[in-house]
């Protein structure tokens, strides 16, 4: 067996750092950066490929009170850990924002009305639809991404035949 030591495929050896303030692995790049609001220090977490950090957070001062703590292994998955579930969350916010439902009672049963918002550049727009209890579409229309989902108005918009959405 030979002692050499191949590097980690995911992660090339010109691509990772490992000094003091700055740690660059596993798609994330952590730096501590002087803390403009105070004299501390803070550590800003970006991944790979973007160009604004996904977390930004305060930093522990080292033993001399002046400079920061150097960045560490555990300190690095703690911080690699966070920032992910920063942008999951930040995921399941927009997911929130942009697709919404309601349940109402209607002639046609139990019906399921989704206002799916879609956010191109130049022409957003929304789609209103309305699914049986079986999940079968009855209806589905264009809106505007305005377009504000209550119970009420998908009961008007059923009572109505699927028509315009009023």
């Amino acid at each position: 067996m030979s002692d050499i030591e191949i590097p980690d495929a995911d992660t090339p050896e010109d691509r990772k750092i490992q000094e003091p303030r700055l740690w660059r692995d596993d798609g994330w790049s952590a730096r501590v950066i002087k803390n403009e609001d105070d004299d501390g220090w803070a550590v800003e977490m970006t991944q790979e490929g973007q160009s604004e950090p996904a977390l930004v957070g305060p930093w522990t001062m080292g033993r001399d009170k002046k400079n920061p703590k150097p960045l560490d292994p555990p300190a690095f998955h703690t911080l690699v850990k966070t920032a992910n579930e920063v942008l999951r969350r930040h995921e399941q916010q927009l997911h929130a924002t942009l697709h919404k439902s309601v349940k109402i009672d209607a002639a046609e049963g139990r019906v399921t009305v989704k206002l799916d918002i879609v956010p191109e550049e130049d022409e957003p727009y929304a789609v209103l639809s309305a699914y049986d209890e079986l999940g079968e579409k009855l209806a589905e229309i264009r809106v505007s991404p305005a377009y504000k989902l209550s119970v009420q108005r998908a009961s008007d918009w059923a009572a109505g035949g699927f028509g315009n959405s009023g």
